[in-house]
């Protein structure tokens, strides 16, 4: 059986998954829609826009044509942002075959259906969900290639493509745990984005390590809640893909979305922040959804509710803030429901 693997497309994290699946595998192709990109790709070995300083292994062999980058690769994995996630989906579709493994490590939501990204790559590739194994976890693609011990989840309803996701990745520098609860994985990658907004918000205000900690522990609290609303283990928001990814995304420099918050906390408007990024912020994108959620499955996310009215209400940062610290009084376990508690402890 042929050894190559093909990763759609050559952003950072896909380029960054590409390099860990080189050191496996002899062959890996990535593709994209920029011919000089791929042009770089190959000749120097470089992708300086996404991930600048490094040298990418040799084996990686990059193109645009979807044919060539699919054409007997036993996995294909897809790391387009969730906008482009259908179209990428559908390009794939003539080329897939009955027995490819299909992975996905995009962290968001279609946001026109707030549909999660295994029902969006399902529906157009004609499968079902549990063919699609997730992979989330905190790893940031600039630590990735830099061989960082890094720890991550593969998620699947069938045990065996999870299996066999987990034996495509893991080596000495990136390890690999499996999980059946596919949809809290998910949720727990996408969701988690809002936080890190929120969290980098804080920290453009100025307000300091106590704000940003009770904003981690509630954040993780609403993720939680609205994921086991939606079928989600509880136990996973506690995992790697749940708490480990929540705090990497908040708390580091390499996170967009802490970024982009930041620079919102510190005054600049929307348009700015995303010009200034020049890569995809998902949690922009995410909130929307989220808040979309919220309100369909009437469920509590007040820091989701209040990221929303900054992003897109006009509401100033520091009044979000303000709102959110003038809420009812609660006891801390109010928020979760008897359901949920029950869940939690059988």
């Amino acid at each position: 059986m042929s050894d190559k693997i093909t990763v759609l497309v050559a952003g950072s994290w896909g380029t960054a998954l590409a390099s860990v699946l080189a050191a496996n595998h002899s062959e890996v192709y990535l593709w994209t829609r920029k011919p000089e990109q791929a042009a770089e790709i190959n000749n120097s070995h470089t992708n300086e826009h996404f991930l600048p300083g490094i040298t990418l292994p040799p084996n990686i062999i990059a193109t645009t044509d979807m044919e060539t980058a699919v054409k007997d690769s036993k996995a294909v994995v897809i790391v387009a942002p969730s906008s482009a996630m259908r179209q990428v989906a559908g390009a794939l579709k003539p080329y897939w075959k009955e027995g490819m493994l299909c992975i996905h490590a995009t962290k968001g939501f279609e946001t026109e259906t707030v549909k999660r990204m295994s029902t969006v790559i399902s529906e157009e590739l004609g499968c079902t969900e549990g063919e699609i194994v997730v992979l989330s976890g905190p790893s940031h693609a600039e630590e990735v290639v830099r061989l960082c011990p890094t720890t991550v989840v593969v998620a699947s309803a069938d045990e065996h493509r999870a299996a066999a996701a987990q034996e495509l990745f893991i080596n000495n520098d990136f390890r690999v745990y499996t999980n059946r609860d596919q949809v809290g994985v998910e949720l727990a990658g996408a969701l988690k984005n809002i936080i890190a907004l929120g969290a980098g918000l804080s920290d453009g205000l100025g307000f300091g390590d106590n704000a940003k900690a009770a904003l981690l522990t509630r954040g993780l609290a609403e993720i939680s809640r609205v994921g086991v609303e939606l079928g989600a283990n509880p136990l996973t928001f506690s995992g790697l893909a749940g708490l480990g990814d929540l705090v990497v995304t908040a708390t580091s420099k390499h996170s967009r979305n802490w970024r982009a918050g930041s620079m919102l906390g510190q005054g600049k408007p929307l348009a700015e922040v995303l010009e200034s990024m020049g890569m995809v912020v998902e949690g922009i994108r995410t909130t929307k959804a989220a808040y979309a959620i919220s309100l369909n499955l009437n469920v509590q996310m007040p820091i989701t509710d209040q990221i929303y009215h900054v992003l897109f209400q006009g509401r100033s940062p520091r009044s979000a803030v303000e709102a959110l610290m003038g809420r009812d009084r609660k006891t801390e376990m109010e928020a979760i429901s008897q359901e949920t508690w029950e869940q939690w402890h059988s």
